[in-house]
């Protein structure tokens, strides 16, 4: 297991001494930690996985909705400029007034790609196309945006780690007591993100973390390094080029994908018995009342868990107890499984109103599950068949009053 989490994390590109560090405790604690009740040694030890992983990446950050200035630090490539309008939405959307410095005076067209991004968000954006001095664009742009609320300044990036671009950023933080200074990283950095990050928390003390570019196929194994180095969290992840493609970073998903095992999410929520006989009862009220979205076949799912494997609970439905002669009960425990790992892929507006999944969120939630697209449509198609079921059920009072009955034989307490 050590050498198969080793091989996964080196072909993530999680620096070498780190993977070494890591597996060392993840093997001392497997051996002398007895596995919890109700599971086994494997997941056991994917659970110790995932804790190990936590204290590296830390637990799970967002920037406060309040008055703030923050500086977006980085090398060329990494898509600090895109990631500084992404911020600058995701913070007018929330209702708080956003101005924008263009304090890139190296790149050319910078500030025309920034004035661009502010001119389609209706956010102002301070910055001179000719100006060659960072530091008064930077003094004057607080000074004209000082009645906003966030004010996001992109800084200056090289292809490398030069002495004039740490000295450049060095002078831009001494201008403004900073809240937060974002360093952005390309998911597929790799090896050399934590000497990147390193230099430039030395330099101006990194306080969060940016991962762009989590759409293509870099798992951001380089992440971990400069976390390492800098002790600050991941606060968002980059999904696509669109301005709307920003995500919460969330450590379960992530190291899922780190690892390539889909069933960390799954595992957690097993561990930590997320479903109280509470929370089933109310899932089963909102069914009741015709309410049906992804996020009520999920949490039924969970409680056909709760309620043992599913060759045992076929055979306890009305007239079906020769019905596992007949199906691939096994194959079917594995489809659940897998819709599930893809529900884990998708947001709560995805879960709440499954009418607005089409194929760009369809690819973006299967390659945040590790599955194909078709998978995706097959979901919501049985969804649809489920929810047509429902409707149907409830309709049919006979067939209600037999199915609850059964239902409470099986152990679950369910409303009339």
């Amino acid at each position: 297991m050590t050498r198969d989490i080793q091989r996964a994390l080196l072909q993530s590109d999680v620096n070498v001494k780190l993977v070494l560090e890591l597996t060392k405790e993840v093997e001392r604690r497997s051996l002398t930690e007895k596995p919890p009740a109700g599971m086994s040694s494997r997941e056991h030890v994917i659970k110790i996985i995932y804790e190990e992983l936590v204290k590296i990446l830390g637990e799970q950050r967002t920037i406060p909705l309040s008055r703030q200035v923050i500086m977006m630090i980085g090398l060329y490539g990494q898509g600090k400029t895109t990631t500084a309008g992404k911020l600058g939405r995701y913070f007018h959307k929330k209702g708080l007034k956003v101005g924008l410095i263009a304090a890139d005076v190296h790149r050319p067209a910078a500030y025309d790609q920034l004035k661009q991004i502010g001119d389609k968000l209706g956010i102002p954006v301070h910055g001179n196309r000719d100006a060659k001095d960072a530091t008064r664009i930077v003094s004057e742009g607080l000074k004209q945006l000082s009645g906003t609320d966030v004010i996001i300044v992109d800084t200056s990036g090289r292809h490398a780690l030069e002495d004039d671009l740490i000295q450049e950023i060095k002078d831009v933080a001494s201008l403004a007591k900073f809240d937060e200074r974002i360093l952005v990283l390309d998911a597929a950095t790799g090896q050399q993100a934590g000497p990147q990050a390193k230099a430039f928390h030395d330099a101006v003390g990194v306080t969060s973390v940016i991962l762009t570019k989590m759409d293509g196929s870099a798992k951001g194994g380089g992440a971990l390094s400069a976390v390492a180095q800098t002790k600050a969290s991941i606060v968002f992840i980059g999904t696509g080029e669109h301005l709307e493609d920003i995500e919460p970073f969330e450590p379960a998903r992530f190291i899922s994908r780190l690892l390539g095992m889909g069933d960390i999410q799954t595992l957690l929520e097993k561990a930590q018995e997320s479903m109280t006989e509470e929370e089933a009862l109310e899932t089963t009220r909102k069914i009741m009342s015709g309410r049906f979205t992804l996020r009520e076949m999920y949490d039924q799912m969970e409680m056909l868990t709760k309620m043992g494997p599913l060759k045992k609970l076929v055979s306890m439905l009305p007239g079906m107890p020769g019905l596992t002669d007949k199906i691939d009960v096994e194959e079917s425990q594995q489809r659940l499984w897998k819709f599930r790992v893809i529900m884990d892929s998708m947001t709560e507006e995805e879960m709440e109103d499954p009418r607005i999944i089409k194929s760009t969120r369809i690819l973006r939630i299967a390659r945040g599950s590790g599955v194909d697209p078709k998978d995706v449509r097959e979901l919501l198609r049985q969804y649809n068949i489920s929810k047509k079921a429902v409707k149907g059920f409830l309709g049919n009072r006979k067939l209600r009053r037999q199915l609850l009955k059964q239902l409470q034989a099986g152990g679950l307490e369910v409303p009339e």
